[in-house]
């Protein structure tokens, strides 16, 4: 008898197994705008192999501990369409596994409980029960012979199916389209880009802008780029929010707000680089070979700071802010759960520009702005807009996530005003750069879409706040530069283009690497109306045909 119920648990343990393997398979058949021939091919292949693969084994628990990557891709998967409502696990997605703290993580696993729960209760259990049936008896040889057979034809009528779909699919692709296979692809990819990114130093060495400032070497000039986290424009008064989230911004004068900004991706591990470099969604695997503005600066004669509220993660952010004279990485003091806030940022700030008197500083302010989560962004005496508490991440607490975030607005704009004025109180030639990384999904519409780095981007992602300011005597000095500056505020933007080449221009640095038609503060620039963004393959592909 108790050989029976043995042998009938390996049984029921067998069918789930099946059922969590093809879990992934049957929501994105749901989820994934495709014709009806790919998503019953990306069921009937997949979920027919993983039948397969569990009768390999007299014990199915032994087979299912031999599937562990597919059972770990399930559970990723699961947790992606809980966060964004579709697409596969992406190269992104891995990359940001890598470049993500353990603090950040952590913030965010503890609101999104609903999906882990789920995967916990689905997926655990399973690998515990696999693990403790191979001391239980085997199944019977003639339910594997039976499911193997029955698992071999449903494998013939996928591979038709995936034969029929390809023929009449031209854009379907199996590296691409066809779950699990396009996760690995994109694992592949990962590992390629992070070697890539590890001998980053090797291919860069030789790097140079041959930069020259077009000034006099001592005229005095200071120019600060901050660069936000999460910030989208549509949350920003002076982008007519309907809070007044920037009332300290909204009242400085030589403030310029270009309207119509958009980055290029809505990762910040990619964006960043992008931004603060010579490389575009258009050629992006440049990037590998090249160094940052920071770089260029100090070729021009510049006394160079990298100020970063972000912690370090082995990417292009930690090397290009090391190429500054002073990088200082804010976290590297923290333990890893610690918080920093932007405030602390000031402080470095104003002891740099009372210790280096050079007569030209070019500092990088790089923050942790709104970065979700959201309330560990700002003190509790700064929360404007209540109630700012939520217990989860989910549609229902949208008021609370949404005041939580705008108070992050808020205090964005005390620090710009606050580096304004330190900036302004050296009386030098000076310009003050604001702009995010990317935006955020903030359960908008019905779609529900939450946070950032989604495969398929929305334009909350995308749209982004820009804003330079420039000191009264840079004003007066540059009236051709700053009247441009206004002249563009409303043209589109690709922030990966035009930031690098408005600080070249605004400080008049001449290189071969420098685009005048890119740069805002020049009268040759030209709108970019057709804003390509960086997709998870590294290659450009219009906004208009990506964004929803």
């Amino acid at each position: 008898m108790k050989h029976s119920k043995n042998i009938n648990s390996q049984k029921v343990l067998f069918v789930l197994c099946v059922i969590a393997l093809a879990l992934p398979n049957i929501c994105l058949f749901f989820t994934e705008q495709m014709p009806l021939l790919a998503r019953v091919c990306n069921v009937v292949l997949p979920v027919s192999v993983y039948w397969w693969v569990m009768t390999l084994n007299s014990r199915p628990g032994r087979a299912f501990l031999w599937s562990f990557p597919l059972a770990f891709f399930a559970a990723f998967q699961i947790v992606l369409l809980y966060l964004f409502g579709n697409s596969v696990i992406s190269v992104d997605m891995f990359l940001n596994i890598v470049t993500t703290n353990f603090n950040e993580a952590g913030e965010l696993l503890g609101n999104i409980y609903p999906s882990v729960i789920f995967v916990v209760v689905v997926y655990l259990p399973l690998i515990v029960w696999s693990a403790l049936s191979l001391r239980c008896a085997p199944i019977e040889e003639s339910f594997r012979r039976a499911n193997k057979r029955w698992a071999k034809r449903g494998m013939m009528v996928g591979l038709v199916l995936l034969v029929a779909n390809c023929l009449w699919d031209k854009d379907y692709e199996v590296e691409r389209d066809l779950y699990p296979v396009n996760v690995a692809y994109n694992a592949v990819l990962a590992v390629d880009h992070n070697i890539k990114i590890d001998n980053y130093h090797n291919t860069s060495h030789d790097f140079t802008f041959n930069a020259v400032s077009a000034r006099d070497a001592t005229e005095k000039e200071l120019y600060v780029l901050v660069i936000g986290e999460t910030a989208r424009a549509a949350n920003f008064g002076v982008y007519g929010y309907e809070r007044n989230t920037t009332p300290l911004l909204g009242k400085l004068s030589n403030l310029v707000v270009f309207k119509q900004a958009f980055t290029q991706s809505n990762t910040t591990h990619k964006s960043v680089p992008m931004l603060i470099s010579g490389v575009s969604a258009d050629d992006y695997n440049d990037i590998y070979y090249q160094k940052s503005i920071i770089t260029a600066f100090k070729e021009a004669g510049y006394s160079t700071a990298y100020f970063s509220n972000q912690r370090r993660n082995n990417s292009f952010i930690d090397y290009f802010g090391e190429e500054a004279d002073v990088a200082v990485f804010l976290k590297d003091s923290v333990d890893i759960g610690g918080n920093v806030y932007d405030t602390e940022l000031l402080a470095r700030l104003d002891d740099y520009l009372a210790h280096d008197r050079s007569a030209k500083r070019f500092v990088v302010l790089q923050t942790y702005g709104s970065h979700f989560n959201y309330r560990e962004r700002y003190p509790i005496d700064k929360a404007y807009y209540k109630p700012d508490n939520y217990a989860s991440a989910s549609s229902e607490n949208r008021q609370a996530i949404v005041n939580a975030y705008d108070n992050t607005i808020r205090a964005t704009d005390e620090l710009l005003s606050e580096v304004v004025k330190m900036v302004e109180g050296q009386g030098v030639s000076s310009a003050v750069m604001y702009v995010s990384d990317h935006g955020e999904d903030i359960y908008d519409n019905e779609e529900n879409h939450f946070l950032h780095a989604s495969p398929i981007p929305t334009l909350y992602q995308l749209h982004v706040p820009l804003l330079v300011w420039t000191s009264p005597s840079y004003s007066a000095k540059y009236a051709m530069k700053c009247a441009a500056l206004r002249d563009n505020a409303e043209a589109e933007v690709a922030t990966s283009l035009a930031v690098f080449h408005t600080l070249f221009d605004i400080a008049d640095i001449n290189t071969p690497y420098k685009k005048d038609n890119s740069a805002l503060s020049n009268k040759d620039f030209k709108s970019q109306p057709y804003l390509k963004y960086l997709d998870d393959h590294n290659e450009p592909v219009a906004v208009s045909e990506l964004c929803r």
